[in-house]
């Protein structure tokens, strides 16, 4: 069959993602439960969207040039973007991720070609953290560029220039609140503050796991609250990144593991979604909206990765044994509940 339309190669096909009516969550909250279908972008995640801009916001200023090497310390996802835009512009990539994060991303990485260095977890206060040992690699490499994704505030401007109108528009201007976790922030800040200059009644949160700070500077104001631990992979942030700094976010919502990994196996089973566990706490965050603020709303979210990415961890059933996260099968009433 003739082809009706056509991209400008894999960088073309990123961003346009659909909304997916969440319907079960709708049906039950009276609220439209949207998510933004991030995992559907070429490379997998809504972090193809930053790696573009950073790369073509380097090249214009003349820091990426022909023969570069693109480096970057990421959690997976923005390593993986990163790599297959590198590729599809001719450029060579090192990607720097911690050694626990879930073996597909790494085997992932090697896959599309990418030179991976894995390092020992460690605080960004301290060298040896992956965003550090990243920068420093660059510096070392002749031709090398560090993405910067956390303090590159290419990010949220692709978020704000592209996703923030895209849900506007997706929605008809009827969009009621954003729900998105923080990892580098760029989601979270782009989209709203184009939706707040759109419409600044609309109701932006931050779902926040537990062993992140940005549930405590939204609620109190400053970075100390950050009891407990996730097992959520490229969220969770203990500072204030330059892509979220001065983000418009009215509140935050601070949610736990075992609510996130039952949710994870609901839209699976339910909504047919197999996804990561930074999409369900977005869901979450959208579904605690929803029973707060009650009927009538349109809550939009995004659905950042797809599970395939944490087939050994989310949806392996002797892992989840092993930290006592096996889903128990809860309705949606008892899912509510624990939110």
């Amino acid at each position: 069959m003739e082809s009706t339309s056509t991209t400008q190669g894999f960088c073309g096909t990123i961003g346009n993602t659909p909304l997916i009516r969440l319907d079960t969550l709708s049906d039950a909250t009276g609220c439209e439960i949207l998510g933004k279908a991030e995992f559907l972008n070429p490379g997998g995640s809504v972090k193809d969207r930053a790696a573009l801009a950073i790369i073509e916001d380097a090249e214009r200023a003349g820091a990426l040039r022909p023969g570069g090497v693109v480096v970057e310390g990421t959690a997976g996802n923005t390593g993986i973007g990163l790599a297959l835009v590198a590729n599809a512009k001719g450029y060579r990539s090192i990607i720097v991720v911690p050694e626990t994060q879930s073996p597909e991303k790494f085997e992932l990485l090697r896959a599309i070609g990418a030179e991976v260095r894995a390092v020992a977890p460690a605080p960004y206060s301290e060298p040896g953290n992956y965003n550090h040992v990243a920068r420093r690699i660059a510096e070392e490499t002749p031709g090398g560029f560090w993405a910067n994704q956390f303090d590159n505030v290419a990010n949220r401007n692709m978020h704000y220039r592209t996703t923030g109108p895209e849900i506007w528009a997706q929605t008809g201007g009827r969009v009621t609140a954003f729900v998105a976790a923080v990892g580098t922030g760029g989601t979270l800040a782009g989209v709203s503050r184009y939706l707040k200059e759109k419409n600044a009644a609309v109701r932006t949160v931050c779902a926040d796991p537990f062993g992140a700070s940005m549930w405590s500077w939204i609620k109190k104001g400053n970075l100390d609250d950050d009891e407990g631990d996730s097992v959520t992979e490229g969220i969770g942030q203990g500072r204030i990144t330059k892509n979220f700094e001065g983000a418009p976010i009215d509140d935050a919502y601070r949610i736990g593991d075992e609510v996130i990994l039952e949710l994870n196996h609901y839209l699976v089973k339910r909504e047919g979604l197999l996804l990561g566990s930074s999409s369900a706490i977005n869901v979450c965050g959208a579904l605690k909206l929803a029973r707060e603020r009650g009927p009538g709303q349109v809550i939009v979210t995004v659905l950042c990765d797809g599970g395939g990415r944490y087939l050994s961890r989310l949806y392996n059933p002797a892992w989840l044994a092993e930290k006592k996260l096996t889903p128990k099968g809860l309705s949606l009433d008892e899912l509510l509940a624990r939110l």
